[in-house]
């Protein structure tokens, strides 16, 4: 995941995935020319429990989000994922700032190198590590998501394990304002496997995810609109069944429904005078 900035991965790898015993697949040209190797899922899946288990370990807290983070958490609708012919590249991961020197030393026991240039730009706000031999590329993102939108993140990192919320997951995919397919399909991908209720236990917090959008008039009709678009998407794609149609339509409908319920802040109330006349995201290099 990139915002103001790119990769420093590099070289070609010339391996297929199954010559490889680490499951490196072709490389991966980003939007800005930076080159990234493709990866096996499971092994990235396998490296997320491997620093989760040692951030536990030394008494941390780290979770995963993006792509990898839904794949771990749908542990039914997963199935469908390889129709789909997903590929996968690097790992995104959330953590507490107060905890990022520790975090970097962590890391840096598991073999990877921390780029200090990109956590002083960002002012705290993000860490970006590489592991040479596994040529695996990490993101850490400090006490909020910041890409299109802001989705704070204190106090809620320990509310499941080994990804961040599903409420704050879902998120993560629908603040997206030029939302692409390998998007929707994660989205999908959540609503097929969780319900929709109060609380973090397996389920999307209808609350939570409330809440934030009655409190950010912008984050509220990016979601509203990517939800809209979800529905329609979904629909037509062969790779779900009739039911499974139908369940993403249900839910979606029902999310959207409840967001749009929810007592609106007066800040919201505010912006929404404005509307559309003015930008409401922030515009970002690229967000998974």
């Amino acid at each position: 995941m990139t915002r103001n900035g790119t990769s420093k991965r590099g070289g070609a790898c010339g391996r297929c995935a199954h010559d490889d015993p680490l499951g490196y697949d072709r490389p991966v040209t980003g939007p800005r020319g930076q080159t990234s190797f493709a990866v096996d899922r499971a092994v990235l899946e396998a490296e997320v429990l491997r620093i989760v288990e040692a951030a536990d370990a030394a008494g941390l807290t780290i979770r995963v989000l993006g792509s990898i983070g839904v794949a771990l958490h749908c542990h039914d609708a997963a199935a469908i994922i390889p129709s789909f012919e997903r590929t996968y590249a690097d790992i995104d991961f959330a953590a507490y700032r107060r905890e990022a020197k520790a975090i970097v030393s962590l890391l840096g026991g598991l073999g990877y190198a921390d780029d200090r240039e990109v956590y002083i730009a960002s002012e705290g706000a993000r860490s970006i590590f590489d592991h040479p031999e596994r040529r695996i590329h990490l993101d850490v993102f400090y006490d909020r998501l910041e890409f299109c939108h802001i989705i704070p993140l204190l106090g809620r990192l320990e509310a499941d394990r080994p990804t961040i919320p599903i409420a704050e997951l879902l998120l993560s995919k629908l603040q997206i304002m030029k939302i692409n397919e390998k998007d929707v399909v994660d989205i999908v991908l959540l609503l097929l496997d969780h319900q929709l209720a109060s609380g973090d236990a397996d389920t999307v917090d209808l609350t939570r995810v409330g809440r934030l959008c009655a409190n950010d008039w912008g984050l509220w009709r990016t979601v509203t609109q990517n939800v809209e678009k979800v529905r329609t998407l979904a629909a037509s794609y062969p790779q779900l069944d009739a039911d499974q149609r139908a369940r993403v339509d249900a839910a979606a409908t029902a999310l959207k429904a409840r967001i749009d319920a929810e007592p609106k802040s007066m800040g919201w109330r505010m912006r929404d005078r404005v509307g559309d006349r003015r930008q409401w995201w922030t515009d970002v290099d690229e967000v998974r």
